[in-house]
């Protein structure tokens, strides 16, 4: 048998590259669709074991996004008391969590704390000063060990145009932010701390009660000083309204959860 002809030997070995490039191609995006599987059975399982310790957290589908873009990240795990960014810093880094809880509070400069939100598994920070370059507004910290991706914006920027739909998640994310911000300046705007403690309580009832026969259980376990933090208010005037709230029938203290009696109490 005669040998194959250089121009002929040159093209099968081209059509070998080709055929190894794709299969490789093929493999990594397998690879890639495993670890989304995975990833995602196991957010689910922290999600579904978590998710009566956050404020807020995204919808499946957008969520999705991030974990399908895991690949553009890296995965990092943080231990309790972890600062994961400064309030006043420069970054170009944004965070998605797949488990634990990382508190989200702005400084004053006395040194009191505000606290913006309690994030639980498939919520996502820091996203905004990422994008507008600005410094970041608020601390945040690992409040447990939790397992983050971060991805740095300007690597997102580049895979938008192959990848739309991460803009559209980007959009939603801060439209849905703003919603609750501006549900918090609502609140925040009522004159007595008492009413902004009776208002935090009925739209927590709201969004993560649990309605049962004798009233509505809120599953978040909050702490004074967290119940403080998110409305402005100081320790001693959250326990003084709590009390006031249980001896007018708004709410009961059980084995310390809070259950909401009488929504038409909580203001008052």
């Amino acid at each position: 048998m005669m040998p194959p002809e250089p121009a002929t030997r040159v093209y099968e070995l081209r059509l070998l590259r080709v055929a190894v490039r794709r299969r490789l191609a093929v493999g990594s995006t397998l690879v890639r669709w495993l670890d989304c599987v995975r990833m995602m059975k196991e957010t689910s399982l922290s999600k579904s074991a978590l998710a009566t310790t956050e404020t807020w957290h995204m919808d499946d589908a957008t969520a999705g996004v991030w974990i399908r873009a895991a690949h553009l990240g890296r995965k990092i795990k943080v231990e309790k008391g972890t600062m994961i960014y400064r309030q006043g810093e420069l970054g170009f880094t944004f965070y998605f969590l797949l488990s634990g809880r990382i508190q989200v509070s702005i400084y004053q400069s006395d040194g009191s704390e505000f606290m913006l939100e309690m994030m639980g598994p498939w919520a996502m920070f820091g996203e905004s000063p990422a994008m507008d370059g600005f410094p970041r507004i608020a601390t945040a910290i690992a409040a447990e060990t939790s397992e983050l991706i971060e991805f740095d914006i300007r690597v997102i920027t580049e895979a938008i145009p192959s990848c739309p739909e991460l803009a559209i998640s980007l959009m939603r994310i801060v439209a849905i932010k703003q919603r609750i911000l501006a549900s918090r300046i609502q609140y925040l705007a009522l004159p007595k701390p008492e009413m902004r403690i009776g208002e935090l309580l009925g739209r927590l009832a709201e969004l993560y009660g649990e309605k049962r026969e004798d009233g509505t259980l809120i599953s978040i376990p909050l702490t004074h000083e967290q119940i403080a933090a998110m409305t402005g208010a100081t320790r001693v005037t959250v326990t003084r309204a709590l009390k006031r709230l249980t001896a007018l029938g708004a709410i009961e203290l059980r084995q310390r959860r809070i259950w909401v009696l009488d929504p038409s109490k909580l203001l008052g």
